[in-house]
Parts: C-alpha cells; sequence; structure tokens
C-alpha cells in the first residue's frame, strides 16, 4: 500500500463550499465535482456546518419551475370553455334584447 497523504481543508473554504451548495441551486454532486471532493465530504461538511438544511442535500435536484399535469391542463381548459360560453351567452341575451331601454333601467 502506498501511504496516501489526507487532503486538510480551511474552515472558510468548508464554509464556502457549503454556502455554495445552499444558494446555487446546484446539486451536491455537482459541486463536489467542481470543488474536486469526493460527495460523502461534501456532505459531512454540511451536516456540521449548514445547519440542516435538508432541501439542499437530497440528491435530486429540485424542480425550478413546477409544470400542471395534463390532467390539470384538461380540466382547466374545459373550465374556461364553460365560462366562455357563459361569458357569450350573456352577452348575446343583452344584445339582442328588444327595445331601447338599457339594461339596467327599469
Amino acid at each position: 500500500m502506498t501511504d496516501r497523504k489526507r487532503r486538510v481543508f480551511p474552515d472558510a473554504f468548508k464554509r464556502e463550499a457549503v454556502e455554495r451548495v445552499r444558494t446555487s441551486g446546484m446539486t451536491i454532486i455537482a459541486v463536489a465535482e467542481e470543488l474536486g471532493l469526493h460527495e460523502t465530504v461534501l456532505r459531512r461538511w454540511i451536516a456540521r456546518l449548514g445547519g440542516g438544511a435538508a432541501a439542499s442535500t437530497s440528491r435530486r435536484p429540485a424542480p425550478m419551475s413546477v409544470t400542471p399535469s395534463p390532467a390539470d391542463l384538461a380540466a382547466e381548459n374545459a373550465r374556461l370553455k364553460r365560462e366562455l360560453h357563459r361569458a357569450e351567452t350573456e352577452r348575446d341575451i343583452l344584445k339582442n334584447r328588444s327595445g331601447s331601454q338599457p339594461a339596467c333601467a327599469r
């Protein structure tokens, strides 16, 4: 076996790495690769220095935007069509009203 020397990082570097995970929106794995670290080392630093930001320590990146499902879009489309039909019907009733009196004068 060869003697491998353990790398030692200053506390300021550790704090900056943890802050980068928290603020960049990148995954822990991506930040670790960028800094040349193993992800478990960075996870330990986050656990020790991070104060427990659970969302940023997940292995999966958080979705940037939540898109509605096709079922939600279909339901919204149907609702909007019903609303449009109702508004057009009300408009046609008021438009075809006989007499010269406005609808609000009674």
